[in-house]
Order: C-alpha cells, then structure tokens, then sequence
C-alpha cells in the first residue's frame, strides 16, 4: 500500500507545545508505545498497523499512516475507536479540532494550495 505524508497546520503559537519532546509525549499519551526512527515518530493503534508523524516547520505538521489492518475482520465500534483516537492525536498535535481542520483544508483546496 502507498500513502502519502498529509500535511496538518499548527496552530499560531501551538509549536511550543510540541517541540522537543512534546509531539513524542502526544504520540505516547494517545497511542502508547512510540519508536524514534530519524526524525519520524513511529507507531500503531487499532487499524493503522503504522503511523508515522513528524514535525516539518513551526507551522506544519506531517502524517502519514500505512498499512491499514483488514477492516472486514474488526467491528465498527473498533474502526470508529481508531478514527477517534487519530483525530485525539491531531486535535493535541495542531491545536485545530477535526471542524476547523476540514475547513482550512477546503479554504486550501479553493486556492489551489492542495
């Protein structure tokens, strides 16, 4: 499977919080374990068998999940639960809730920034 790193806005003035070892602590507080591979947090949580994130700028945050476990095997509650865990983690990494993080996404998309 190949997926592509998405790219997630930071909050003005949120960067504080996650640099240094603060994305890590937000990797681990919400997925548990974390591995540091380079510059790339590495880990896993219900369906996403790989998720890698990395800090690319004070104002630009990188996600990339992979390898995405066979669905048809899992309940719903447990696709949703890994769905809701993944926008936990983005809400504490940018500082932008799942709302305000699809309408900047569509304000991008109109300006041709996507």
């Amino acid at each position: 499977m190949v997926s592509e790193m998405t790219e997630f806005d930071i909050k003005r003035g949120w960067f504080s919080k996650i640099d240094g070892d603060g994305l890590k602590d937000i990797v681990e507080s919400v997925f548990g374990s974390v591995s540091v591979e380079g510059d790339v947090l590495v880990t896993s949580y219900g369906v996403m068998e790989r998720i890698e994130t990395r800090i690319i700028s004070k104002s630009v945050l990188g996600l990339l999940t992979v390898n995405v476990e066979d669905t048809s095997k899992l309940t719903d509650e447990e696709i949703l639960g890994s769905k809701r865990k993944l926008n936990e983690f983005l809400e504490k990494a940018t500082g932008f809730n799942a709302k305000d993080r699809l309408k900047r996404a569509k304000d991008k998309a109109k300006k041709g920034e996507l």
